[in-house]
């Protein structure tokens, strides 16, 4: 059940003391022999966890992790992090992370509204996290109920005798302030005594989550931005007398190495890392789902660490975060991160398998229920490349086409960060058999309980919505180019060495070869998120005559019981 310490206001500091007097065995690994002024904090790092409870995930990609080992899963990760803490001690260890703990969720945890989620991560330990975009997913109101408990507004209680009591952990968020009383929705910071030195914790969520949620559930607060939150913020804790201080940040960039490496990471990471404040003495970020421990300078021109930990559970950061004890101060020198693996060769944790075990048992048969079949594997999802075309982002979108076709629609798009999974051919993880979808399968692909709707829109409009697929940073931040899935029967042609809103090249937008006129109205079929203006394709804005149809879920599952046999749709899109 979650601490009274949750239950406090939603602003201001959080403050937690967690003892901390070395055992004999522990002293050694806590302090520095030769300068017993300094000690040791080992910080415990994930991002990105987004629910992935079982070990179902897929290896690292190989030039992230050339040995291929095989990772993942809530009950491998546990036993990890107990493993990690051990070598200095629990006392002498904390455990944070850096948003999107929920949302977009696989079927086990998303159906239950990322209530196993929590469960699990209350289970490991969690001190504190960042929010990310994804917390956001289904508003401000279920953030907070999340953080603090109570039965959902609409299922209910999953459990009579055990209503949902919120999250153990706290969920920082320093740049988001409501816009009626000019306070943050959640505290902004908190600090942890740990081994007689304190650690200030800044959590905050990436400037343009507005642009990656839908806005209506947004609307009662403004995001700020990171640096300027990040720098006031540590000037507060500096009066406070913690100068020991981590920023969370769900934001991140790429880079070409491995999981151990940083080589040449990208804005907009690198440009907040030049730019935040020297007070800060860490940064852990996510966001872009990315590995990596770089060493980068602060505005003064001193190092600091800045590192991720991938996704999923897949990976964890360690960080021997060394601290003066006599003045409060961080060694940077003396400070060192790695990142770990979540090899699946950890023993279980049998909390955790209990947890999954539990909420199995409510899911039922439904998720084993097969609604449809592939004859090869369609892949193309939001863990991969966002700014290319996918089969799996077509097909998504041929599906909301043939829901919103009964209203008139012509085509219909897709934005491929809502498409959370492939279909495999070669996968029978509830012993269905190769090509067979469960409805947890098609759960997986989209989980976000968006309402399919067509509207109409100019042929101008049209190609208004396309030109949008690239908005540099800071519009989106990390991911400058979201690709949208098209339906079968439209095409155009994509020039990305022209212009930024003169890609798509005149004349060359057609429908069923017919060439698309920019006078002429079409009606489009598209998920509210995007017709709500998310990720920032603000030029459905401009449509009319809006129809609703089914919920995503119900419109996917149709159709692939409509089409056995799937294969992956052809490319649409030409020089994308």
């Amino acid at each position: 059940m979650a601490g009274s310490r949750l239950r406090m206001a939603a602003v201001g500091v959080i403050a937690l003391a967690v003892t901390a007097v070395p055992s004999a065995a522990q002293a050694g690994k806590s302090t520095h022999r030769g300068n017993p002024n300094l000690t040791t904090v080992q910080i415990l790092s994930f991002n990105d966890y987004h629910g992935h409870l079982e070990a179902t995930d897929p290896v690292l990609a190989p030039t992230v992790d050339p040995s291929q080992t095989p990772v993942g899963g809530a009950e491998h990760l546990a036993t990890t992090l107990t493993t990690l803490r051990a070598k200095v001690g629990a006392a002498n260890s904390l455990t944070v992370a850096a948003g999107d703990l929920i949302g977009g969720s696989p079927f086990l945890s998303g159906i239950f509204h990322d209530e196993p989620a929590v469960e699990s991560l209350n289970a490991m330990k969690l001190d504190v996290s960042a929010v990310g975009n994804h917390e956001f997913d289904e508003g401000t109101t279920e953030l907070l109920r999340m953080q603090n408990g109570g039965c959902h507004p609409v299922a209910g209680c999953y459990f009579t005798d055990a209503p949902y009591a919120g999250a153990d952990f706290q969920w920082l968020a320093a740049n988001v302030v409501r816009k009626d009383t000019g306070t943050t929705l959640l505290p902004g910071t908190s600090v942890k005594t740990v081994n007689g030195v304190r650690v200030g914790f800044i959590g905050m969520t990436l400037e343009a989550t507005p642009a990656l949620v839908n806005p209506s559930g947004v609307a009662s607060v403004a995001f700020r931005d990171e640096v300027l939150a990040a720098n006031a913020q540590a000037r507060l804790l500096k009066k406070q007398g913690v100068k020991a201080i981590v920023v969370l940040l769900h934001e991140g960039g790429y880079q070409a190495g491995d999981y151990r490496t940083c080589s040449g990471i990208s804005d907009p990471i690198a440009q907040i890392a030049s730019t935040m404040t020297p007070e800060v003495d860490l940064i852990v970020s996510g966001h872009t789902h990315q590995a990596y421990i770089c060493s980068l300078p602060d505005p003064a021109g001193h190092p600091r660490l800045v590192t991720s930990a991938a996704d999923y559970g897949r990976a964890v950061t360690e960080t021997s975060l060394v601290v003066n004890r006599a003045s409060g101060e961080v060694d940077r020198a003396r400070t060192k991160a790695v990142n770990h693996l979540n090899a699946r060769t950890a023993v279980k944790d049998p909390v955790q398998t209990g947890i999954i075990a539990k909420w199995t048992t409510l899911a039922g048969p439904i998720r084993s229920l097969v609604v449809g079949s592939v004859a090869q594997s369609i892949t193309g999802d939001a863990s991969g490349n966002r700014g290319i075309e996918t089969p799996m982002g077509d097909l998504v979108a041929d599906a909301m086409l043939a829901a919103t076709k009964p209203a008139g629609a012509q085509l219909a798009f897709m934005n491929v960060g809502g498409v959370r999974a492939s279909l495999l051919y070669p996968t029978s993880t509830l012993g269905e058999g190769d090509g067979k979808v469960t409805y947890s399968e098609a759960y997986a692909v989209t989980p976000f309980g968006n309402v399919v709707l067509s509207l109409d829109m100019t042929g101008d409009q049209i190609r208004q919505v396309l030109e949008q697929q690239y908005q540099p940073i800071p519009a989106r931040g990390s991911r400058p180019m979201l690709a949208l899935g098209v339906s079968e029967g439209f095409t155009y042609i994509w020039d990305s060495a022209a212009p930024q809103g003169s890609r798509v090249v005149p004349g060359s937008m057609a429908l069923h070869g017919v060439p698309v006129s920019l006078t002429s109205t079409y009606r489009v079929g598209v998920q509210n998120f995007l017709a709500d203006g998310g990720d920032s394709f603000t030029a459905f804005l401009g449509g009319t005559n809006r129809i609703g149809a089914a919920e995503d879920l119900a419109a996917f599952i149709t159709y692939l019981q409509a089409n056995p046999g799937l294969l992956p749709p052809p490319d649409r899109i030409a020089g994308l």
